[in-house]
């Protein structure tokens, strides 16, 4: 399933293309020229001659050069005559934005279009989506403009969505929270490509390291069981499923055309087949961001290091609430600390025992030390960090002592609650490589996907 030609094209025509302000086909035509894309772009127009200072043509047999990808945004009646002419072109890849068809009832008129595509071995994204993007080479073919919906940096989430309007909130929050994405794919109906092909796809994909998914319903569910047993296996899979009340798969049926089907079936499956199910868009990343960045875990034991007391019994709480352990620290480390308090390295009124409590006048050096000592513990699988920045004795030194922490192998989450100071810490830390979440409840959603996946890794290999 390699499908380098929707996502590293060397030519785009955008049929549809438009010189009015409003217009999708300019949006999508100010996307392509915008973010960076070094490709060859063709607007095609039937009655404008120039499309935003590049030649237009009527249609895609004038193109003079191969075209690699078409993008479509035009009445979906159009859409199959379009598609035979760039059959006749050689073009590999159709990106469908045009909507009107399953999800309006138009059922025949996508049939049509299916069938044109299979002729010609033209792959088919949507019809009835909001484009692909890539962020890796400026691939943009959506059609938000960037002062609505802000675009994320490079990095190894990919994220494909049922739901266009979702997919660009998703994209939005990304980029607002820093996080660093490949791909995005908004898979519409479905027509042809569906979530299964691009997972296979992204499963090989060397610049994604996790998956990610808004579905409301799978096209095939055992093609989508399959799929998903094989690519867990390499790499992550998080799925946000909605439609798992039957007001919600009604709600489906008639967005997408998506038979939401039973969610028990679907929770089973996902269960079954090693994919994280998440429950919110929040914890959706939360998930994806902590496997993103740091390896899975190898157990479920978990030892937290906080500058507040208060801090630690939530996240206490929230990781046994969630089926984790609250890692025993041996009396090899506990005579570690005891000897770190006699010599006054570590103060005489902190507490040692899960959760390491090492006081509201910690500084990084107090962190470091106690970090160490949790790493080096054989019966600690992951720690988890919590700084209270409001806390003028913690300075800047946390940033490397962090880094330094990562030398011990073993998954390490932070959280920093609080404002405008906490969210400047936490960007200069996560640079390191260790995931920054704002609350204890987004730090225990990353703990247990570290864990939960390890989990899978280690019952299943």
């Amino acid at each position: 399933m390699n499908l380098d030609f929707l996502f590293y094209p060397k030519s785009v025509a955008v049929v549809g293309a438009s010189n009015k302000e409003g217009k999708i086909g300019n949006a999508i035509m100010k996307n392509l020229m915008n973010f960076g894309f070094k490709g060859k772009i063709y607007p095609v127009n039937v009655k404008e001659s120039e499309v935003m200072g590049l030649k237009a043509y009527k249609s895609v047999l004038e193109i003079p050069d191969d075209v690699d990808v078409a993008v479509i945004a035009i009445p979906a009646k159009f859409v199959p005559q379009v598609v035979e002419e760039c059959g006749q072109k050689g073009v590999k890849g159709a990106v469908v934005i045009s909507a009107g068809f399953k999800e309006a009832g138009n059922v025949e008129l996508e049939e049509k279009l299916v069938e044109v595509a299979r002729k010609w071995n033209i792959r088919v994204v949507g019809p009835n989506c909001l484009g692909i993007t890539n962020i890796e080479n400026g691939f943009d073919c959506t059609f938000n403009p960037p002062e609505r919906q802000a675009r994320p940096g490079f990095g190894g989430i990919a994220f494909m969505s049922q739901s266009g309007a979702f997919g660009a909130a998703i994209l939005d929050w990304a980029a607002k929270h820093e996080v660093g994405m490949s791909k995005f794919i908004s898979l519409g109906n479905m027509a042809d490509l569906d979530e299964s092909d691009f997972m296979t796809y992204l499963g090989e994909d060397p610049k994604t390291s996790v998956i990610t998914a808004y579905i409301e319903g799978v096209k095939n569910g055992r093609k989508f069981f399959n799929t998903a047993k094989k690519v867990t296996l390499k790499k992550p899979v998080v799925i946000l499923k909605s439609g798992r009340t039957e007001a919600g798969a009604k709600a489906a049926a008639s967005h997408t055309g998506s038979l939401a089907g039973s969610y028990a079936i679907y929770k089973a499956a996902f269960e079954q087949s090693g994919v994280l199910e998440a429950r919110s868009m929040r914890q959706l990343f939360n998930y994806a961001k902590a496997l993103a960045m740091q390896k899975p875990a190898k157990g479920d034991r978990v030892a937290i290091v906080t500058n507040g007391g208060g801090a630690g019994v939530m996240m206490s709480d929230g990781l046994l609430e969630r089926g984790m352990k609250l890692a025993e620290l041996s009396e090899t480390t506990n005579e570690k600390f005891r000897k770190a308090i006699e010599e006054g390295k570590l103060p005489e009124h902190m507490s040692y025992k899960n959760p390491i409590d090492i006081i509201g006048d910690a500084p990084s050096s107090r962190y470091e030390i106690a970090m160490r000592y949790a790493l080096e513990d054989e019966n600690v699988d992951v720690l988890v960090v919590i700084a209270l920045f409001q806390s003028p004795a913690l300075d800047e030194g946390i940033v490397e002592a962090v880094g330094r922490m990562q030398e011990y192998g073993k998954p390490i989450v932070f959280v920093a609650p609080g404002g405008e100071f906490p969210e400047k810490m936490a960007r200069r830390i996560e640079k390191t490589g260790v995931p920054v979440f704002e609350t204890v409840e987004d730090g225990v959603d990353a703990v247990y996907a570290l864990v939960k996946y390890g989990q899978y890794l280690e019952d299943t290999m």
